[in-house]
């Protein structure tokens, strides 16, 4: 997991091929501005969802994972608490993976928290136990999602 600001994005671009063109379209965009829905950055490989998500508490919540894709999730609105437990603690899985939903899902309660103010990142890698959304009523968010 890293976690930074937006404007110092490019600092992460050798880490994958396509971080580049993610955080040029994070630095280069009114993110407040853009409609919901699925913005294609690079074919099957990348893409940016702006979601508006209702917001719940961390009981509410479950652990996700993935194995194919980097989440880079953003917040726009407000900030959001993010949970963090690595992947080898976690031990209560409810949803097996699934290549559909490129997803498992655990129970298990965070070890970390971080809130992330808008125009903060967290990069989760495959594996990396995450669990955001927690946040009092609505709020936009993006979410980049890139193929390993």
């Amino acid at each position: 997991m890293i976690v930074d600001e937006v404007k110092n994005g490019m600092m992460y671009a050798s880490l994958n091929p396509r971080f580049a063109k993610a955080f040029e379209f994070l630095m280069n965009n009114d993110l407040a501005a853009l409609p919901l829905g699925k913005v294609v950055l690079d074919g099957d490989d990348m893409w940016a969802n702006v979601v508006e998500i209702k917001g719940n508490t961390a009981d509410n919540i479950k652990m996700e994972v993935h194995r194919q894709f980097i989440d880079i999730q953003v917040p726009v609105s407000k900030t959001e608490r993010i949970g963090w437990k690595a992947y080898a603690a976690l031990s209560e899985l409810t949803d097996p993976y699934s290549e559909e939903k490129e997803c498992e899902l655990f129970a298990d309660k965070a070890t970390t928290y971080l809130d992330l103010k808008p125009l903060e990142f967290a990069i989760f890698f495959p594996l990396d136990g995450h669990q955001p959304g927690i946040v009092e009523g609505p709020h936009r968010k993006i979410i980049i999602k890139v193929r390993v």
